[in-house]
Order: structure tokens, then C-alpha cells, then sequence
């Protein structure tokens, strides 16, 4: 063999066993991985994500560092972990809209969920409920569907903003219950379930951790929820699926996502991690106080299924709206 071509061998050899993901997997984490919220501090993705972070640190013995990336319906933190470096070090903390809705909204989206991303958890899926102010007439969902038949265009709706899951949970319900009722969006969830507390509006279809508190307190009342079978904080209240809307299921849900080209060691290493925290007494104790059910650990190939199916509802639901963000 000429010496020249069998050192060149070696060297790449020896370069192959320094740069493979095996050797690279067997000591991550070495520093701290940086997890992105995309959306501002202090509000429930906020709290969710850096309650998921604590225990990803302590249980990898590294810490994990929260970085708030807000803006562009959460565009601008997605676009930032697609481009950073796939070497575990950025992990993401996606919302249900990041991955399902955004692509059908955006004609133009500086990310794509399919090509850019693996999902490696899904942490939470929330149900919405069905609430109405006290002032209308109605205790179930027959009951509000009759009501406005009776006075088509006046009744109103709120929302956190144009394109959100509580504004299409709403728009999915008109077009299947074949009601006139109109969507106000608001800047936040908060302002809009204010108005519906103080009557200016008269439905909002609202996440159960922020709906809880004032259907408990009988300031509103509560008609049904958007999950497939009843929940355990609100057994009473039916689904909107048995209310006489079968296909009807709407889902909020959160979990953690990584650059696709990621090496899959380093994948398994951080998925095990969340395996352990969605098994962990403590961690789902701790996310039920904030009002996120947790899930129950998911196979790849569930985790694909159940956003694969959610795209394709959304997406159905908006193209027949012909509502785009751009």
C-alpha cells in the first residue's frame, strides 16, 4: 500500500471514531442545554416549560436554561432551535400551534415542523371547555345551539387572537353545530375571559387551567368539553363528542422538540429523561397544581400519530375557514 494513501486511511479513521455520535452521546450532557420557550415569561407555557426544564436538569445532572423567545405566533423561537447546532444542546418547548396550526395559518413560515424537527415528548394535552356567561339561557349544548338559531349574529365569542386553538375550537363548533355566532379576538386569553366574566361577550371555548377557577366558583358555567371522554376535574360536564357532536375533539397540547438532524443517541438519552419525568409522582403532582394534566410516556410512533392526526383536523378546519395570517 503507498504510505501516503494509507495514512490518509488511518487519519480518517481515527477521525471517524472522534466525531461519531456513539462517543459523543456517551457524555452529554457536558453543559448547559439551553430549552426555548417562544413564548413571553410568566405566562402557562412560560410556567409549563421551565417546570419541564427543572426536572430535565436534575435528572441529567446539567442545568437547563430557560430562554424566552416570544413573537410571530411563536415563529421567531421555533426558527431559532431549526438553525442552531443539532448536538442536543438546544431543545425547544413547542405549543400544539407551532406544529399544526402556523404551517396552514402562514403562507410563508421560516420553519417547517416536518423537516426541521423531531419531536422527542409530548408533555400535556389539554381539553378546552365550552363555558357561557350566567346570563344566557342554556345548560347544555342543545340548549345553546337552539338559543342561537333563535338570535343568528348575536351572540359573541372570545378569543386569545385570530388563528389561536380556542378561536378555531370556536369556528370548528359553528361550522359543525351550523351557528351564526361572531369571534372577537382579543390580545390574550386574559382580556377575553374578562369580558366574558363581565358579560360583554357570551361564550369562549377556553383551556381547562384557566377555565377551572371561575366555573368552580360558579361565575361561569360550564357546557361541555372539547376532550373525547369526560375529565376528572369536571365530571358532571359532558364531552361536546356525546353532546351530539361525535367527531368533535379539540386538544391543547406541549411538548419538547429538537433539531431533526440531532445524532439519535443523543436523542434516546433526553426522551428516556422525559420518560422518567412523565412517569415521576412528584413531576405530574407538580404539573396538575398548574392545571396540565400530564400525559403518560409515548412511543415515536405514537408521539408521529397524534400530531399527524391533529395536523390534518386543523388543517381541514382552516382551509374550509379560508383564514390565513399573512
Amino acid at each position: 500500500m503507498n504510505w501516503h494513501k494509507g495514512s490518509a486511511l488511518v487519519i480518517g479513521f481515527v477521525a471517524a471514531l472522534l466525531t461519531a455520535p456513539q462517543g459523543f452521546a456517551a457524555d452529554y450532557p457536558t453543559r448547559p442545554i439551553k430549552l426555548v420557550v417562544p413564548y413571553a415569561a410568566g405566562g402557562p407555557t412560560d410556567v409549563l416549560g421551565r417546570l419541564v426544564g427543572e426536572y430535565l436538569g436534575r435528572d441529567l445532572k446539567q442545568s437547563v436554561v430557560v430562554e424566552n423567545k416570544a413573537g410571530a405566533q411563536g415563529a421567531i423561537g421555533a426558527e431559532a432551535v431549526a438553525r442552531s447546532d443539532p448536538d442536543g444542546y438546544t431543545l425547544l418547548f413547542t405549543a400544539a400551534s407551532l406544529f399544526v396550526l402556523n404551517p396552514v395559518l402562514y403562507k410563508k413560515l421560516s420553519y417547517d415542523p416536518v423537516r426541521d424537527f423531531r419531536m422527542l415528548a409530548l408533555i400535556t394535552d389539554l381539553p378546552v371547555v365550552m363555558e357561557v356567561n350566567p346570563s344566557v339561557p342554556a345548560k347544555t349544548v342543545a340548549e345553546f345551539v337552539a338559543y342561537a338559531k333563535q338570535n343568528p349574529g348575536k351572540l359573541n365569542f372570545g378569543s386569545a387572537g385570530t388563528g389561536g386553538t380556542i378561536h378555531l375550537a370556536g369556528e370548528m363548533f359553528k361550522q359543525m353545530a351550523g351557528v351564526d355566532i361572531v369571534h372577537v379576538p382579543y390580545k390574550g386569553a386574559g382580556p377575553a375571559l374578562q369580558d366574558l366574566l363581565s358579560g360583554n361577550i357570551q361564550l369562549m371555548f377556553d383551556t381547562l387551567g384557566t377555565a377551572l377557577p371561575p366555573v368552580k366558583a360558579g361565575m361561569l358555567r360550564p357546557l361541555a368539553v372539547s376532550s373525547k371522554q369526560r375529565i376528572s376535574d369536571l365530571p358532571e360536564v359532558p364531552t361536546i363528542a356525546e353532546s351530539g357532536y361525535p367527531d368533535y375533539s379539540v386538544g391543547v397540547w406541549y411538548g419538547i422538540a429538537a433539531p431533526a438532524k440531532m445524532p439519535d443517541d443523543v436523542s434516546q438519552k433526553i426522551t428516556v429523561s422525559l420518560s422518567r419525568a412523565l412517569n415521576d409522582d412528584v413531576f405530574r403532582a407538580s404539573l396538575e397544581k398548574v392545571g396540565f394534566p400530564p400525559l403518560r410516556p409515548k412511543t415515536q410512533t405514537e408521539i408521529d400519530a397524534f400530531v399527524n392526526e391533529d395536523r390534518a383536523r386543523w388543517t381541514g378546519v382552516v382551509k374550509s375557514l379560508n383564514i390565513s395570517l399573512d
